[in-house]
């Protein structure tokens, strides 16, 4: 248990928790018929996980993954 902690890359934890939050936001757009609000999600969730894969491309050429 704790080498999977040890492990663990808490910086894309946060990438995944945001990516959450966003795709929920998206859920209460819809909800609320807010088309701004729907658009704006979206846009957060592509920002979040543009943001995402492109740390996880320097770590990897970097070599730690």
């Amino acid at each position: 248990m704790k080498s999977l902690i040890k492990n663990t890359k808490w910086i894309f934890v946060l990438y995944s928790l945001a990516a959450i939050l966003a795709m929920v936001g998206i859920g209460l757009a819809i909800g609320l018929r807010s088309v701004i609000g729907i658009f704006a999600a979206i846009l957060l969730l592509c920002l979040i996980m543009g943001m995402g894969f492109k740390k996880k491309k320097e770590m990897r050429e970097a070599g730690l993954l």
